[in-house]
């Protein structure tokens, strides 16, 4: 099944300037970090100012994540948490070759990239506004424990519980990618001032780093906004 995603209302209204880019893959290939990986990483952290709107970017999800209720400086969205970690260590901590990939889309635009395994959904992802009861599988000291959002919380869930919370800040070990997976899913998440075409070349930029190991990659897209909340096929990718 091609996996792309509900969007509630809801999220437009708090948001009418945000946009997903949906990109699903099968047939792919993952594996431990290479010299290609880790060298798209290295080119990502020097690159952090290379948009003149990059910060801009990063304030309006600050905004965003206020709207509804959240503390951008206690729980960053991930591509502030990832720029913050680089600008410190002056450098990333390979993961595996997809990771590494998504992450370095994610530092090079300033944008939020959310990576999973298609195969550990169970319906739709979705993004939302939390009731308060949904289950958060996540972990805490190295133990398992199950999580509840806030009311009101923007996140991403399935028919399980809870996939990320926060919108983009906590992703869930349930459907992480490993190396094993090959049926993938990945979100990338744009406010203004971050240009449409900006969004649209980091999606080209994510399937040619999946294409590189896996050049028979089947691709599907769908970019949604609010003048198209159902999402229609990104063309040029």
């Amino acid at each position: 099944m091609t996996l792309h995603p509900i969007i509630d209302a809801e999220i437009f209204a708090l948001r009418p300037d945000f946009m997903a880019l949906s990109i699903h893959v099968s047939g792919g290939r993952n594996g431990p970090s290479d010299a290609a990986s880790e060298a798209l990483l290295a080119e990502a952290v020097q690159s952090l100012d290379f948009f003149p709107w990059a910060e801009a970017h990063l304030d309006a999800w600050r905004d965003a994540y206020r709207a509804f209720g959240a503390k951008p400086k206690k729980t960053p969205c991930s591509a502030e948490a990832l720029r913050k970690r680089a600008v410190k260590d002056g450098a990333m901590r390979p993961l595996n070759a997809v990771v590494d990939l998504y992450n370095a889309v994610s530092l090079r635009f300033a944008v939020p990239v959310g990576g999973e395994d298609a195969t550990s959904y169970a319906g739709q992802p979705r993004l939302c506004l939390a009731s308060g009861d949904e289950p958060f599988h996540t972990m805490a000291e190295g133990q398992p424990v199950i999580e509840a959002p806030e009311v009101g919380e923007v996140i991403w869930r399935d028919d399980q519980g809870v996939t990320c919370r926060r919108w983009n800040w906590r992703q869930g070990p349930r459907t992480q990618i490993t190396e094993a997976s090959e049926d993938m899913w990945f979100v990338l998440e744009r406010l203004d001032p971050m240009p449409v075409e900006a969004l649209l070349d980091a999606g080209r930029m994510l399937i040619a780093g999946l294409r590189r190991t896996a050049p028979e990659l089947a691709v599907s897209t769908k970019v949604f906004g609010a003048a198209n909340p159902f999402g229609e096929p990104a063309g040029g990718l």
